[in-house]
């Protein structure tokens, strides 16, 4: 029998966190589970662990060279069976009823994706408050590509609809191609939920919580450096050239555009200040003052400090050379 849905579980030393994420999708209610664990490459206990399981229970696969998360995942997908695919980061966890709730919902739509609420746990496991205000989730109904570019708009969004973790239909995906940017380590589950509703996929909002999500030291997706945001950049112009966009997704692709050239030139600043290059980081806020704007006070208060470590070091120089 065909799977309702399947758990594609990308995993990359995470022996500490597997077992969780396994036994919470094992343990969804009222559909036929399928899941697929694809270890990365791991240099820890994770693959030994994840072939604990039965084979019937949890299908492994073993990657012979690091391809990443969205490399992994879409080595998932190509093996998955279920209508529906879900996926789900080793260190998170779901509760029971969440692929039920989420399908039904999207079944009695007519939609092709789905979405819903995530629970933020802390590292020492106290549960926060969820990743989004439940009057805010339960105010939408339908999330369209302008809404879902808007709320990825880097440092000025409301609410940073890139967590949200989606379920698709599996024949929606394969028909249109749809698969992770393997080139980008943050901003990928981004970039296939942007094309997969510009492709016309119809995206519904379940408002009550079914991810749990948990913060971990260290993890990809909370570390944004320089090289992240230039790839996303080019991800972008990609997205741009191949897909069409209405008027309102255009004024967002384009608020997104300049957020991100903002990042760019905020993160380059934040690296000429920390390799005491006070030229570059005066030269980079002078090409793009926004940027510093943009990303509040401290930043500008460093700025102007090692503006006065130049200028004093320049005197020096000028009193050297008389």
């Amino acid at each position: 029998m065909q799977p309702d849905v399947t758990f594609v579980i990308a995993a990359y030393n995470a022996e500490l966190t597997i077992e969780r994420a396994i036994a919470s999708a094992i343990a969804q209610r009222d559909v036929s589970v399928e899941v697929i664990v694809v270890d990365d490459q791991s240099r820890d206990r994770t693959l030994d662990l994840a072939r604990s399981y039965p084979e019937d229970i949890v299908r492994v696969v073993a990657l012979e060279q690091n391809r990443g998360p969205g490399g992994a995942r879409n080595a998932g997908l190509e093996l998955a069976r279920g209508r529906w695919v879900a996926i789900l980061d080793s260190d998170d966890a779901v509760y029971p009823g969440r692929i039920c709730t989420m399908i039904d919902r999207a079944e009695k739509a007519g939609a092709e994706i789905a979405i819903d609420n995530l629970q933020v746990v802390r590292e020492d496991g106290v549960a926060e408050e969820t990743m989004f205000p439940a009057d805010y989730l339960e105010g939408l109904s339908e999330i369209s590509l302008a809404d879902y570019i808007a709320g990825n708009v880097i440092f000025e969004s409301r609410f940073n609809l890139g967590y949200l973790k989606p379920i698709f239909q599996r024949q929606f995906l394969n028909e249109n191609g749809l698969r992770y940017d393997q080139d980008l380590i943050i901003g990928e589950d981004y970039i296939l939920l942007a094309s997969a509703l510009a492709k016309g996929g119809k995206c519904v909002v379940e408002p009550t919580t079914g991810y749990v999500y948990h913060i971990r030291t260290g993890s990809i997706s909370r570390v944004l450096e320089l090289h992240h945001v230039e790839a996303m950049r080019k991800a972008d112009l990609a997205f741009a050239r191949t897909h069409s966009m209405d008027a309102a997704a255009e004024a967002a692709f384009a608020r997104r555009t300049r957020s991100l050239r903002k990042a760019a030139s905020f993160l380059s600043l934040v690296q000429h200040i920390k390799a005491r290059s006070p030229l570059k980081a005066i030269w980079t806020a002078l090409s793009d003052p926004a940027a510093v704007r943009h990303m509040g006070m401290p930043i500008a208060v460093r700025l102007r400090r090692v503006a006065a470590q130049f200028a004093v070091g320049a005197g020096e120089v000028k009193s050297a050379g008389r």
